[in-house]
This record gives C-alpha cells, sequence and structure tokens, in this order.
C-alpha cells in the first residue's frame, strides 16, 4: 500500500477488506468516503468515530479538506456508482435514513453510517475488534434483507392494467410517471398499453421489449427513452411521454432526438411532456417544441397544443 497514505485512510481501507467489499472498493476513494461517513479527521482515533449524515459533494469536500485529496467535480458519479452503491447494498451505510421516500436523484440525498457498523468500527485497534467482527459478520445478511425489504415497502405502486401493477422508486418524479399512467392513459388514450416506464433507481423500471418490437423498434437497455412510452392499439399510435419536474420538455433538440430513436416505428409517434402543475410548465413553456402536446398533472382533464394541423396526432 502507498506510503503517502494517511495511516487513516490506510486503516479505513483495511476495514473495508475486514467488512467482505469486493477489491474493487478496497481502494483510497473508498478509504476517504468511510472516513467521510464517520467524520473522522486525522486528529481522531477510531473511538471518536459519528455517524452524520452526508451527501457525495460534501464527502469530497471532506477528502479535500480533511486529508488533502482532491477530486474533480465530474468524479462525483464514480463516488456514488463505484463506492457509495455498493457500501449500501453491503449494509454498512444507509441511503436517506432521514427520509426514505427522498428520489434517488434528488440533490438531498444523504447517506449515513449504519448503527451496528459504527458501533463495530469505533472498536477498530482495540482489543474487542477481532471476536467483535466476528459477531458483526455473522448477522449481516440479515440486516442487509431487511434494510432492502424497508426500502422496497416505500415504492410506490402503479396500476398498469387490471389486477397488475408495477413498483417504482419514491420521488416527486416518480410520482408524475404514475399519474402519466394512471390519468393521462385513460383519460386520453383508452385501452393503450404500457411498453415503458422509467425508473429514477433502476435502469428500466418496466420494460415490454417484445411489444416494441413488434412495432418495428429494437432499443438497447442504454437508449435515451422518454420516461413513458404507451402503445394506442384503436389509432396505431406510439405515445412519448416526458415527466418534467425539474428539466428535460419534449424542445427541440429532443424531439429531434427521439425522432431519431423511434425512427423505424411502423406507427404513428406522438410526443406529449407532463409537468406536475402549471408553474413548473410555465419555467419551460418557452422551450416546448411544435407539434407536441402538454399534460399536467393538477389539471388532467385539459391538454394544451402546440400548433400544427391537428390536435393529439402523429406528424410524418
Amino acid at each position: 500500500m502507498s506510503e503517502s497514505l494517511h495511516p487513516n485512510i490506510e486503516q479505513a481501507i483495511h476495514i473495508i477488506k475486514c467488512l467482505g467489499l469486493p477489491r474493487a472498493q478496497q481502494n483510497e476513494r473508498s478509504g476517504l468516503c468511510l472516513l467521510a461517513l464517520l467524520n473522522l479527521t486525522k486528529d481522531k482515533a477510531w473511538s471518536d468515530a459519528t455517524s452524520p449524515l452526508i451527501g457525495i459533494t460534501p464527502m469530497m469536500e471532506f477528502a479535500k479538506e480533511s486529508y488533502g485529496k482532491l477530486y474533480a467535480p465530474n468524479s462525483r458519479e464514480t463516488f456514488r456508482r463505484f463506492t457509495m452503491h455498493q457500501f449500501v447494498s453491503a449494509g454498512i451505510a444507509l441511503y436517506n435514513p432521514d427520509d426514505l421516500t427522498r428520489a434517488v436523484n434528488s440533490p438531498k440525498a444523504v447517506y449515513q453510517i449504519e448503527p451496528e457498523t459504527l458501533s463495530l468500527i469505533k472498536k477498530y485497534d482495540t482489543t474487542q475488534w477481532d471476536s467483535a467482527l466476528t459477531n458483526y459478520l455473522s448477522n449481516r445478511q440479515t440486516l442487509v434483507e431487511r434494510y432492502a425489504k424497508e426500502r422496497e415497502q416505500n415504492k410506490v405502486p402503479v396500476q398498469i392494467a387490471e389486477e397488475k401493477e408495477i413498483y417504482i422508486t419514491p420521488g416527486e418524479h416518480s410520482i408524475l410517471i404514475k399519474a402519466i399512467i394512471e390519468e393521462f392513459a385513460p383519460g386520453y388514450v383508452p385501452g393503450s398499453k404500457l411498453i415503458y416506464a422509467g425508473d429514477t433507481g433502476e435502469k428500466m423500471g418496466y420494460f415490454d421489449k417484445e411489444l416494441l418490437k413488434e412495432l418495428g423498434i429494437t432499443i438497447d437497455s442504454h437508449g435515451k427513452m422518454p420516461d413513458v412510452v404507451l402503445y394506442y392499439p384503436d389509432k396505431n399510435w406510439l405515445i412519448l411521454v416526458e415527466s418534467v419536474t425539474s428539466h428535460g420538455p419534449v424542445d427541440g433538440k429532443r424531439h429531434e432526438e427521439l425522432s431519431r430513436l423511434f425512427k423505424d416505428s411502423i406507427v404513428g409517434i406522438v410526443y406529449v411532456t407532463a409537468f406536475p402543475n402549471r408553474s413548473v410548465m410555465a419555467r419551460y413553456v418557452g422551450e416546448i417544441s411544435w407539434e407536441t402536446e402538454v399534460w399536467v398533472a393538477d389539471a388532467p382533464t385539459h391538454l394544451i397544443h402546440f400548433n400544427g394541423v391537428r390536435f393529439l396526432g402523429p406528424y410524418k
């Protein structure tokens, strides 16, 4: 291990290894994340560890201010995806413990060291460590399963057909997706079939690839899908809906992007932007592309038409 690392970082990496995390997390970045979760600065011993609520950017600031380790701003996603995601999955850190319903992409997202893990780590470098670690590891799987169950219980149920529900990650964005499927679809495209519903916590919330393929379109999981895709058999239309709570209406650029993505469709394409309310819509009204529709969840019986020769229909 590099001699340039502060002893706290070296020991944090050793703890991560003892806790059974993969080699990909046994590194300086993950060690600094653990130290940030514990607010363990250079002048503190492991017994001084605490459990603050802390986000990714504050973790990076902690690494810089406390250990002189500077990471570029675009490293934020690396911290989240390749360290904190694994910490949460292993049950050594909690995600949004102060609000389990907070959206996964919320700028207010925070992490906290899990209480039993904190209790264990405070014994590091003492005679109690080995026996405490053995006892801790023997109970890990049960605890991880419990936290996963708690988060699952907070997911948002969405009725996509009679006696059929899907569950999506909680948050403002997901609530709007639920409204699109349960209110917009029955009201404006009755009898439509859900093909895709994005989930901000997963790459794919719900995706009927086979039905989309029947309509001439093959898209892999990395395609820039709209938030909701509906097939309207009565009109032979494909309805592409963007759910906008903070960014991303169907503007000219997005319209062109979706046109390319669905260029092989054998049915007509209709573009819709959905907003939770008119105040959010007002912020983006100048960006919305012509020949598209706008639906606002707090006025669900009204549809706003942006020019064109037809109302709610595809254009060639």
